[in-house]
């Protein structure tokens, strides 16, 4: 576990920061970034929204979106925390002015500071453990005398937010096409849980999911008890799922040296549920580690997955 430790106090410094130390604008290299100052919510705690407009974006055309979590990370490296992002607006923009993506839009919703982790906890396998393996949680220390959790977990109302209030914002001020079929949620880490948990409670709701270096422990022991309550959760919902379209990937250095038994069991459950071979994806990435450079690097896959044109 000790190895571990480095890269659990990185990720706590990203869990500390206050929302209003990520209203920083950030810039972009291609296409264009519009800056929501503060969203409002009955939900959860307001907070800004970045959307990103495609390259050769009109209100002629009308565009599928991507809703993204971490969403201060996503652009701009000078605005973030550890001075690595995404660079979701370099890679799509550039995809999509090749030919090689279907134009969409990006929602990036930063997290909650120190509440990320109960914000983006699947809710529903959480409340499936027994009362003492979630208090066993809400005890959990990310090192001394920092918890785990800062509030119960309330990702359910977070998923409610982005399908109740952020969509229909989204969808009456830009050109977008509306419903499920044209709406797809995606992240890493605790983003990669919250991202199919997301598909899996709003099943008409999401097109597809994508799920970065999918944070399958739940906490930072790899034997506790979160993974098994998702297992059960994904086996009992999967069926639900039609056409909807799921990307996994991991790597094995720093935190992601946790996944690849989990992603294994998780891959597992999908060949034997017979989820058609074209509608999910499960890479592994030898050597890489659990950091925004890491994702960045292989963010054309799931991109190209959701969104890449036909070769008709």
């Amino acid at each position: 576990m000790m190895k571990y430790l480095i890269q659990i106090l990185v990720i706590f410094v990203i869990l500390q920061q206050p929302l209003q130390a990520q209203q920083l604008m950030p810039q972009v290299t291609k296409g264009t970034i519009k800056h929501i100052p503060l969203l409002e919510s009955s939900l959860i705690d307001p907070r800004p929204i970045f959307v990103w407009l495609p390259p050769g974006y009109s209100k002629s055309n009308q565009y599928e979106v991507l809703y993204m979590h971490d969403g201060q990370m996503l652009f701009d490296a000078n605005t973030t925390w550890n001075k690595q992002a995404w660079e979701i607006d370099d890679i799509a923009g550039a995809l999509i002015e090749q030919g090689k993506l279907r134009p969409f839009i990006v929602v990036g919703i930063p997290n909650n500071g120190a509440k990320r982790h109960s914000e983006f906890f699947p809710q529903q396998p959480f409340e499936n453990m027994t009362p003492e393996q979630q208090n066993a949680l809400y005890q959990a220390e990310r090192s001394a005398d920092l918890p785990l959790f800062a509030t119960k977990v309330y990702s359910d109302n977070y998923l409610a937010f982005i399908v109740t209030e952020l969509a229909p914002y989204i969808e009456s001020h830009f050109s977008v096409k509306k419903g499920g079929a044209n709406r797809y949620i995606g992240g890493s880490s605790m983003g990669g849980l919250i991202s199919w948990y997301g598909l899996l409670q709003y099943p008409s709701e999401f097109a597809g999911a994508i799920c970065m270096s999918t944070h399958w422990p739940g906490g930072f022991e790899a034997n506790g008890a979160s993974f098994p309550a998702f297992y059960d959760f994904i086996a009992e919902k999967l069926p639900i799922l039609r056409s909807q379209k799921v990307y996994f990937d991991y790597g094995d250095a720093t935190l992601d040296a946790m996944y690849p038994p989990l992603q294994k069991q998780i891959d597992n459950l999908f060949q034997s549920a017979s989820y058609p071979e074209s509608q999910w994806q499960s890479r592994y990435f030898p050597g890489e580690n659990h950091s925004e450079e890491a994702w960045a690097k292989r963010l054309h896959l799931p991109l190209t997955f959701l969104f890449g044109r036909s070769e008709s």
